[in-house]
């Protein structure tokens, strides 16, 4: 079989031949081409391993396809790549050291991807139910072919690349699955997906099987050269079910995650209208209860404004009637003054007649015994006067200290009470001008005692009228008694008043301090309630954005939608239908057809060069691939929405 026999695989197997690591992952045997001395040994079994894992793949890819129905365990091109995944895991392994020997297995990095993948915990649990598997070399066979089962063996192995400081346990720096080589690998896995495996693992040896890989079969030869333009269809009608398959599930996520979003936000938009409810009920409350406060306020100022008028008005009478009452008594005191002026002339009188009737001497001895008497009975009467005098004085002392605190009316009283003191103080010095001449007619007797005699009977009548006068001015003190008596009851009238103006005093005093403290409470109900209407303004922009926000969000997922809906039409545009460009319509020539036109990897359209000069990554595929300008446009921004 010569060269061109072999066709374009020849080129690739002959790089993988180069080198190739046995079956425990160390280095093989040379082949017929070697590599340069210069290059690095690891990075050339990389790159072999990865040219192998692309022929594997696409082997088993288009032999499935062309098989036309599910495979079985016995299927040599699945066979061959369970060996060669088996070859790309066991590279640049640690060896974990044990007691009794040296381990090196896949089973360990395998594991970690039920703690990274919650989906892959049924897996590890059935391999490690299966009752025929003893060594961990069998549990990770069992456990590839399950994946492949599943079709979940590409998310798998890419949850284990993310993780690299966890993989660093298991590998060494410069193994396959520390390196890109790893990641292109897990992205040419997506296209399994469309092969249907039915693998009984159950009753099938895996701890002794040996993992041979057998390159014969990716040789080809010029019969299978001529299916070329079948597999190049095959391959677009693949890499069309891939991209459909990738979008449908980002679409779906997508949705899913707004419609979690949107029900998150009803929720929360309810909570926040039943919250506002409630804060416009306590604002209505509180509103009723300031207008309560307010109209209590106002009765009890009114009721005080009341109060106070009418304890004026009570004040004003007592000071008027205690004005009448000071009028008589001053009226009292100069009838008083009046009566002690008549009574000096007629002592005036009376020592004249005595000086004219020393002869009578004898006659008057009798009368003046009489006279004597009641002399004595007169001055224990002035001596009670005098006590009286100075009660009266003890009184007018403290009502003045008492009244001194009162207000601008009580003053006026003091003066009143200083001018009776003062008209007391006059009564008390005519009385004691009255005792001199008293003093002094004594000594007048004793002188006329011997003339006296003679006169007695002469006398005798004038005593009687004498006596008479006497009587009068008995009753005349009598009448003084009663008076001072009904001034001090008067003046007990006036305390008691006092204190009851005092106690009405001290009643308003308290009474403002509870308006006071009302009108406190009130201003303090007035912050709250601006407080509250701060709240609600808030809580009320709160929700126009919020409203916004779902809007917005609504907005987004009617686009989405209506993307699924333009997507969902697409088709992958065959190259023999395409005659000129999708955008600039630009014709494309016999000559330079496969130069110039160019599928975009995202609406599967036909573009010229100039109208697909971009490059992005997609979920299909993990490297940048080309796209269109009007796909750029319209992924960049979905990528700048979708950014916070």
């Amino acid at each position: 079989m010569t060269f061109q026999a072999w066709g374009w695989r020849r080129e690739e197997a002959s790089q993988v031949l180069a080198w190739v690591p046995d079956a425990e992952g160390g280095r093989g045997a040379a082949m017929s081409r070697r590599t340069p001395a210069t290059k690095d040994p690891t990075a050339v079994e990389r790159a072999n391993l990865l040219n192998m894992a692309k022929l594997s793949i696409k082997g088993l890819i288009e032999s499935a396809l062309s098989f036309g129905r599910t495979l079985d365990s016995d299927y040599p091109p699945l066979q061959q790549f369970f060996v060669v995944m088996e070859h790309c895991l066991k590279h640049g392994l640690k060896v974990r050291k044990s007691f009794l020997s040296y381990n090196k297995t896949i089973w360990g990095p395998l594991e970690l991807v039920e703690k990274l993948y919650p989906e892959a915990e049924e897996i590890g649990a059935s391999v490690r139910d299966l009752p025929g598997l003893k060594t961990p070399l069998g549990r990770a066979r069992a456990w590839l072919r399950l994946a492949l089962m599943q079709k979940k063996m590409a998310d798998y192995l890419r949850c284990l690349i993310i993780q690299r400081d966890l993989l660093s346990e298991f590998y060494e720096y410069h193994a396959l699955m520390m390196e890109e080589e790893g990641a292109v690998i897990v992205g040419l896995l997506v296209g399994l997906n469309v092969i249907d495996a039915n693998l009984c693992v159950k009753g099938e040896d895996l701890d002794s099987q040996v993992g041979v890989i057998d390159f014969s079969m990716y040789l080809k030869n010029e019969e299978e050269i001529g299916n070329k333009e079948r597999n190049v269809q095959i391959a677009a009608i693949l890499d069309q079910k891939n991209y459909v398959e990738e979008l449908n599930r980002q679409l779906n996520s997508t949705v899913s995650s707004l419609h979690s979003r949107v029900d998150s936000l009803e929720k929360s938009n309810t909570k926040l209208i039943e919250e506002l409810a409630i804060a416009k009920n306590n604002i209505i409350k509180l509103q009723e209860e300031n207008h309560q406060l307010r109209s209590e306020n106002k009765l009890i100022l009114m009721k005080t404004q009341q109060h106070l008028e009418v304890t004026k008005v009570d004040v004003e009478a007592e000071l008027q009637a205690y004005k009448h009452s000071r009028q008589g008594l001053d009226e009292m005191c100069n009838e008083a003054r009046r009566q002690l002026r008549d009574e000096s002339q007629l002592r005036q009188d009376v020592e004249n007649e005595l000086a004219v009737q020393v002869s009578m001497k004898h006659e008057i001895e009798l009368a003046m015994k009489l006279l004597e008497k009641d002399i004595h009975e007169k001055q224990d009467t002035l001596i009670g006067l005098r006590q009286q005098l100075e009660e009266v004085k003890a009184i007018n002392i403290e009502m003045y200290q008492k009244l001194q605190g009162s207000e601008d009316g009580l003053k006026e009283k003091n003066e009143i009470i200083a001018r009776l003191e003062e008209k007391t103080n006059k009564i008390t010095a005519a009385m004691r001008q009255l005792e001199q001449r008293l003093q002094q007619a004594e000594k007048a007797q004793m002188e006329a005692e011997d003339e006296d005699k003679k006169y007695l009977q002469e006398c005798q009548s004038k005593s009687d009228s004498l006596q008479k006068q006497i009587s009068q001015k008995e009753k005349q003190l009598v009448q003084l008694e009663t008076d001072l008596k009904i001034e001090k009851e008067w003046r007990q009238t006036l305390q008691e008043d006092l204190q009851k103006e005092k106690d009405a005093l001290s009643h308003l005093r308290n009474e403002t301090q509870q308006i006071i403290s009302l009108k406190k409470e009130f201003l303090n109900l007035q912050d709250e309630n601006q407080q509250l209407k701060k709240i609600y303004h808030e809580q009320e922009q709160a929700l126009q954005e919020l409203g916004n926000k779902l809007s917005e969000s609504k907005l987004k997922i009617e686009d989405i939608k209506e993307a699924n809906k333009a997507l969902q039409g697409l088709v992958w545009l065959k190259d023999k239908d395409a005659t000129h460009c999708k955008l600039c319509e630009k014709e494309f020539s016999l000559s330079k057809r496969k130069v110039n036109e160019h599928h975009c990897r995202n609406c599967g359209e036909i573009f010229c060069n100039a109208c697909s000069d971009n490059e992005l990554p997609l979920p299909s595929s993990p490297k940048p691939v080309r796209v269109c300008d009007s796909c750029h446009a319209l992924l960049i921004q979905r990528c700048s929405s979708n950014l916070p």
